[in-house]
């Protein structure tokens, strides 16, 4: 079986697939003090809760964007389930689609995973709009290629920069309010940042296909991305398993 592991800012998500079929889930705090045993630790508990253990893992894949985080993955993966992990990123670990971009090795891990499933899933040119620690519009153009596309700064930290910035604003939650125009403060600062992604999305969008000239096949992942859906009709699927079937392809690519 394949373990594959996605080490965000915020998290890192680890999936065991079984050919095709997840056989389990899980995630945890990203936290570059952890190290591959106190992984191990959590993991093997986890996945025995599933009738999964280390033997049952012949190969293992990680994607990282925190370089710290990613030296004590692959400590577990060689420590723990004696296999030296494929590394997206790392030289000689093809991909399989290319790289349009000045400097492709700066291109986080995770936006290029991304692109390698939707060219796989899904009709391009396309756009993918990832809801994490940043907000990351990706572009794959009509021949499959990765050709950049914009970065944002995530809900969650913007709603956490306005509430440290001014005393008197609560701490609201992030949900779509009934009315754009809010009646008091907690419903202006929701109306603020859910509005106003929404505004961020569509005109991005807009403005991408405009200078690709060209209509683009829109997908969301992330936590929040069912929720900014259900406001706008420029993203047309939604799939919280991106990732993880991007780095199974990934894999299965240079096992070949």
């Amino acid at each position: 079986m394949l373990l594959v592991i996605d080490a965000g800012n915020t998290n890192v998500v680890f999936a065991v697939y079984d050919g095709e079929t997840a056989r389990g889930q899980w995630r945890c705090a990203t936290d570059p003090r952890k190290t591959g045993d106190e992984y191990a630790v959590w993991l093997l508990q986890l996945m025995a809760m599933v009738n999964l253990g280390a033997r049952d893992i012949g190969d293992t894949i990680i994607a990282s964007v925190v370089p710290d985080v990613t030296f004590n993955l692959k400590r577990l993966c060689k420590d723990h389930f004696h296999n030296p992990p494929l590394i997206v990123g790392d030289p000689g670990v093809e991909l399989g689609i290319e790289v349009r971009m000045d400097r492709p090795q700066e291109v986080g891990a995770d936006r290029l995973v991304n692109a390698v499933a939707t060219v796989a899933s899904y009709s391009v040119p396309a756009i993918v709009i990832d809801f994490g620690t940043a907000t990351t519009f990706d572009v794959i153009d009509a021949s499959g290629a990765y050709c950049g596309g914009a970065i944002a700064p995530g809900i969650h930290r913007s709603l956490e920069a306005l509430e440290a910035a001014a005393a008197k604003l609560p701490r609201v939650d992030i949900r779509q309010p009934d009315r754009v125009i809010g009646k008091n403060t907690v419903a202006a600062m929701q109306s603020g940042v859910f509005w106003g992604y929404i505004g961020l999305i569509e005109g991005l969008v807009t403005r991408i296909e405009q200078e690709a000239q060209a209509s683009m096949t829109v997908i969301g992942t992330g936590g929040l991305a069912v929720l900014f859906a259900r406001a706008t009709n420029r993203i047309h699927h939604i799939d919280g398993d991106l990732t993880l079937r991007g780095l199974r392809l990934i894999h299965q690519r240079n096992k070949a």
